[in-house]
């Protein structure tokens, strides 16, 4: 087989049952339970303003993320909250990656508590995609302790929906030949793509199954959800899902958050947020030798509607004063909307990512932003860590939590 220039090695689609989606349930209350045996059969609440993880005891009474803690505390007075410990979460993950990794070559991190695997070359020599399975969740909970629940298709859209459905610490088999008597009775809000404003629509429309949706044709989806949608929609009802088992794919876009709480808060300590979230970018996009083009801010009011602002610059960067100038311009324009509306939580993303090239210098013929401080900063924070060197900003606000991620 012939592959084109530039194309990443992957494993297309198969009709048999063989891509596994493996999830970590609940990963960070989970971790507290492991570490912490007088938490293990009650409800867990791991954040501080707002519920990061909960535990399923808590789950079962209608707390979920990101949900403020009082609110959480209201379902389920007899909670316990624990504050985060990221850098804990983060080597469970490794841990929990050695073994997807251990199980086979073709491994698609999707976040550090899920990811694909393709196990469809391994019959001969590991058994049955179901009996790796098995023994993958054995190995997760007796290496690492945490509970794992497996979803087995022969699409990755297949796949994420069986674990989905098989949790909690359970697993699932679609096989083939099955893939719509499972599909179609489960509610819409199981295809991707379909949150509460399109689950509301169509179920006006008395659509409340996946099986509705697929006998009413992408012609009759489109003046309900529109042309492009319906055409996602349609063909994920009918469990068609050509995508591919990747392994070594780059980010096509980095992000960070902060939430903010419900009190009110001044323009000049969301600026500091924002200084703080664009240094954690930056640094980001260095480390992994990354450029962008595309800032992005993301807003979510008191009412929690939410906005979205972006700009493309001219040319790609991994400067953080130029991205900063950037996302202060977008901030700028929308306080009279925060002001009107309150503000919950920040967030900045930069997308239209590129590899840096050292090769493709750019002449100094003006006075353009220079790495020298960027570089200086960076070795400061890698030695001593992120907190070493801060803005002065952020002197009263803190540097937020740093959430762990996969590699860029």
């Amino acid at each position: 087989m012939r592959r084109s220039p530039g194309r990443r090695p992957g494993i297309a689609a198969r009709p048999q049952a063989s891509i596994l989606h493996a999830d970590l349930d609940s990963f960070y209350a989970s971790v507290e339970q492991r570490d912490r045996p007088d938490l293990r059969g009650r409800p867990v609440l791991v954040g501080g303003g707002v519920v990061l993880a909960a535990s399923y005891e808590a789950k079962s009474r209608g707390v979920r993320t990101p949900m403020n803690i009082g609110r959480a505390l209201q379902l389920c007075p007899s909670a316990i909250v624990v504050q985060p410990r990221m850098s804990v979460y983060a080597q469970a993950s490794k841990d929990v990656f050695a073994i997807f990794a251990d199980t086979t070559p073709v491994v698609e991190g999707i976040s550090i508590d899920e990811a694909f695997l393709d196990v469809a070359g391994l019959r001969r020599i590991a058994g049955e995609p179901h009996a790796i399975a098995e023994v993958l969740r054995a190995r997760v909970r007796r290496e690492v302790g945490l509970p794992i629940s497996v979803g087995i298709a022969g699409t990755k859209f297949l796949a994420k929906v069986a674990s989905a459905v098989s949790k909690p610490d359970g697993l699932l088999v679609v096989e083939h030949g099955g893939e719509l008597d499972f599909l179609h009775p489960l509610p819409v809000q199981r295809l991707w793509g379909v949150g509460p404003v399109t689950a509301e629509a169509l179920r006006v429309h008395g659509v409340e199954r996946i099986g509705q949706l697929a006998e009413l044709g992408e012609q009759g989806l489109r003046p309900i959800v529109g042309r492009a949608a319906a055409r996602h929609l349609h063909a994920l009802a009918w469990a068609r899902d050509p995508r591919r088992v990747e392994t070594g794919r780059r980010r096509r876009s980095i992000g960070a958050q902060r939430a903010l709480g419900r009190r009110p808060h001044t323009p000049a300590e969301v600026e500091a947020y924002l200084h703080g979230l664009t240094d954690r970018l930056a640094r980001r996009l260095r480390t992994a030798d990354r450029i962008c083009r595309t800032v992005v801010l993301r807003l979510r009011f008191d009412d929690f509607t939410r906005a979205t602002r972006s700009h493309t610059l001219p040319e790609s960067t991994d400067h953080t004063e130029t991205i900063l100038r950037t996302a202060r311009g977008l901030l700028t324009a929308a306080m009279p909307l925060i002001d009107e509306r309150g503000l919950t939580l920040i967030g900045l993303a930069l997308t239209n990512l590129d590899d840096a090239d050292p090769r493709q210098l750019t002449l100094p013929f003006d006075d353009g932003p220079r790495p020298e401080l960027d570089t200086a900063l960076d070795e400061v924070r890698t030695r001593f860590g992120s907190t070493a060197v801060t803005r002065a900003a952020l002197l009263h606000h803190g540097e937020g939590l740093s959430v762990p991620l996969l590699p860029d």
